[in-house]
């Protein structure tokens, strides 16, 4: 009898925990694929013809044809983090400056879909191809590097 309630009592200990550890599954984690941002870095130019970082005193960013603020009066801006269109191959920007003063800038690019796991589903990778501007308060701009990503590299530099 003492016998039949050990094995009763063990039971009712290490089954529900056999359970546990056998339905524990691996699930994907699509919360750390994030979206590829556009970075882009501001400078000017000093007496000598050498690039140096820049400061905007002010900068609301917004994206063509849409009520979509990307930045939003951001103070004293040094650099700015943009999304490109990945259901087109060109991005229309709008920088504002004051209340007087914007530029467009349109970004063509290449968006190339990849498969990431039947849980995450796919993934768009961009590169850059080219960029045309108005010249009302920007100067000029320079591709730094192509190939849009994750992790911050610097994809436009922004000369004022």
């Amino acid at each position: 009898m003492k016998q039949l309630i050990r094995i009763v009592f063990a039971s009712a200990l290490f089954c529900p925990v056999i359970g546990m550890l056998g339905s524990c599954s691996e699930e994907a984690d699509c919360s750390m694929v994030g979206r590829p941002m556009m970075n882009c870095l501001v400078y000017t130019l000093n007496e000598m013809d050498i690039a140096v970082r820049d400061t905007l005193d002010s900068l609301t960013v917004t994206a063509f044809g849409t009520d979509s603020i990307l930045v939003n009066a951001q103070q004293d801006v040094r650099d700015v983090s943009l999304p490109l269109r990945y259901t087109a191959d060109s991005t229309i920007l709008v920088f504002r400056y004051n209340q007087q003063t914007t530029d467009t800038v349109t970004v063509r690019h290449t968006n190339t879909p990849y498969f990431l796991s039947m849980d995450c589903g796919y993934q768009v990778t961009q590169s850059l191809t080219s960029v045309a501007y108005t010249r009302h308060h920007l100067d000029s701009i320079h591709i730094f590097d192509n190939e849009v990503g994750l992790y911050g590299s610097t994809n436009l530099q922004l000369f004022y």
